[in-house]
């Protein structure tokens, strides 16, 4: 399982034209789902997610979590984040989730999110999404649990 946090300061995602997912200040998670994930590796990385350091102190520092600066959480799923591109010009997706393995793992990851932190927001698994965000810094990290 893969995600890719970028901090930002507003980010949102719309389906045909209605928002649907919005945070102000906060982390966008593309989260990819590869074929093995089982809920101890999506647990693994939500933890990773939410703890991770990635915020100012007063030294402006980046010694701060989500929790600790009351962040939002945005999670949307993101197939192409797990294509393998080691070879060729094209890229392969042998590695991904089926349809439906992905979206249960997805709904899960999601679900333990919303019990571990007060703002989670979503995008629509499967759907045509449109994410809009202000990167903060720029901030993006690859997190990966397996």
């Amino acid at each position: 399982m893969k995600g890719l946090i970028q901090r930002v300061s507003c980010a949102s995602v719309d389906v045909d034209g209605q928002r649907i997912g919005e945070i102000d200040h906060g982390l966008l998670l593309l989260l990819g789902i590869e074929r093995d994930d089982t809920s101890a590796i999506a647990d693994k990385l939500l933890k990773k997610v939410i703890n991770y350091r990635v915020f100012s102190d007063s030294d402006d520092k980046m010694n701060l979590n989500l929790q600790q600066v009351g962040g939002g959480l945005l999670i949307v799923s993101q197939f192409t984040l797990v294509a393998d591109t080691q070879k060729g010009l094209r890229p392969g997706f042998s590695n991904g989730a089926s349809p439906e393995h992905g979206k249960a793992m997805y709904d899960y990851f999601v679900e333990q999110a919303k019990q571990q932190h007060p703002y989670v927001q979503t995008g629509k698994f499967g759907a045509d999404m449109k994410v809009s965000l202000l990167n903060d810094g720029p901030v993006t990290f690859l997190l990966e649990a397996n």
